[in-house]
């Protein structure tokens, strides 16, 4: 047995050396990772939050739908040009699909066809194709998950409110910390920041800064800019959803 030891051993340990050496390096998570998430399509991300978002140096993404009143009031909702110049900052552009129409009652087919609507409106105007999503109303259902990963999806944010657990949840129905609505606090927003920590990352929602059409989702300005000062205060890591990746191993083909 001992000679048998000495002769497998040492090959033993190469192989081990070996598949150590060939295992993703995936960084540490550290303390006050936050994402910046945006619903909607609303024209006061062009206005407002990308300028303050560009002046503290934070990533974000903003998730399109054509839904709502977007082709006609071009007043209150992004226009592509704007979405292009969201993109050429920097910014991530995912997908909201075509009508912000809820998955929990479309069938597979129909909600490939609302996702394919925005991956082509991007690539008509010289933007990636989405890898990350939101879900309408944040209602998900195991059909939408089977679309999303088939169409090479990576992360998709739902509802909820706890931080995101990167060794229990699903990346395709991914946890919010915190959705902003006119009665959110400062004290609300920063609770939500305490829990990014441990491993853990606070995904943050937000729809119009202000949103004059959906005031039951609208954040003024004013606070918004606490929040962000908050961020910047505490010394976070601001990220856009796709930067997600940089913290997890490689997708299992």
């Amino acid at each position: 047995m001992a000679l048998f030891l000495r002769l497998i051993l040492p090959s033993v340990l190469m192989l081990v050396s070996l598949m150590a050496a060939d295992a993703p390096s995936v960084p540490k998570i550290p303390d006050g990772v936050v994402v910046l998430s945006f619903d909607d399509s609303v024209a006061s991300h062009a206005t407002l939050v990308a300028p303050l978002l560009k002046k503290y140096g934070f990533g974000a993404t903003f998730y399109i739908t054509e839904g709502f009143e977007f082709i006609q009031d071009k007043e209150h909702y992004l226009t592509w040009e704007q979405i292009k110049k969201l993109n050429a900052d920097g910014f991530e552009i995912g997908n909201h699909t075509r009508a912000h129409k809820s998955v929990s009652t479309q069938k597979s087919a129909e909600i490939a066809a609302d996702l394919e609507h925005i991956e082509k409106r991007c690539t008509e105007n010289g933007i990636p194709v989405p890898t990350t999503f939101s879900y309408p109303g944040y209602a998900t259902s195991p059909v939408a998950a089977e679309v999303l990963r088939a169409r090479g999806y990576r992360f998709a944010r739902a509802g909820g409110a706890r931080v995101y657990d990167p060794a229990k949840d699903d990346p395709l129905t991914l946890p919010q910390a915190f959705d902003s609505k006119p009665a959110s606090t400062l004290e609300q927003f920063k609770a939500a920041l305490a829990g990014a920590r441990n491993g853990k990352i606070a995904i943050m929602t937000f729809h119009g800064v202000p949103d004059i059409r959906h005031p039951w989702v609208n954040t003024e300005p004013a606070k918004f800019e606490a929040y962000m000062a908050e961020l910047k205060a505490a010394g976070c890591t601001v990220i856009a959803m796709r930067d997600l990746a940089r913290y997890l191993p490689s997708p299992t083909k």
